[in-house]
């Protein structure tokens, strides 16, 4: 093949990839807690007996944004904001860990409280809810629940969301959607991160691009 139209083609490849990642951003521009994907391209050498100057074009994606994004209220009982370095804990399939800043929390349909369909870490682990229980979340993460036809003065606590805070260093954004501590971070704190005081019931955060 002619070198001209093989650096052509991969030049193209490559915008290819750079639109998938921009159009993945827009359609997540209205996710609760989203964080848009950075790419870049960068010149690679080309190993072999050409020029030492003979190189190719790749797409890298060297991160997330992490900027604070806009908050909206939205008046549902069950969406919390999350501030900047702020993260809620999930429950992976293999019972470790993973953090995200999407608030739209669920209630599965066997009444356990989930985000992007991980179970919701609390205190004490996953949170179950009552059937038709109405669910209250504090600012500082305290979620209550008061049955159907009881009496408010029977309001319940659940139990606590877990917050912790990561600084952009210490997390890295995976392939799932979710934020997984780094080896280095394991390795200096094990998986023990501070508490993130605060959250914002009833509004949700967009990272507008």
């Amino acid at each position: 093949m002619d070198h001209a139209i093989y650096t052509a083609m991969g030049a193209a490849r490559q915008s290819l990839e750079l639109q998938a990642v921009t159009a993945n951003n827009l359609a997540n521009a209205s996710t609760p807690g989203f964080r848009a994907q950075l790419a870049a391209m960068r010149a690679v050498p080309i190993d072999g007996p050409s020029l030492a100057t003979r190189t190719m074009v790749t797409t890298s994606t060297p991160g997330v944004d992490i900027s604070q994004g806009t908050m909206n209220f939205s008046g549902r009982p069950l969406d919390v904001a999350l501030q900047q370095d702020g993260y809620l804990a999930v429950q992976l399939p293999d019972g470790s860990e993973a953090y995200t800043r999407n608030g739209n929390i669920q209630i599965s349909a066997n009444g356990q409280m989930t985000v992007q369909g991980y179970p919701l870490m609390g205190d004490n682990g996953p949170i179950d809810v009552p059937p038709q229980a109405a669910v209250t979340i504090a600012a500082d993460g305290t979620i209550s629940a008061l049955n159907a036809g009881d009496s408010p003065n029977t309001i319940a606590q659940l139990g606590q969301i877990k917050r912790v805070q990561a600084t952009a260093g210490e997390m890295m954004h995976g392939d799932d959607g979710l934020f997984h501590l780094t080896p280095e971070t394991q390795q200096a704190r094990g998986a023990q991160l501070p508490n993130d005081p605060l959250v914002k019931p009833g509004e949700r955060e967009h990272q507008w691009l």
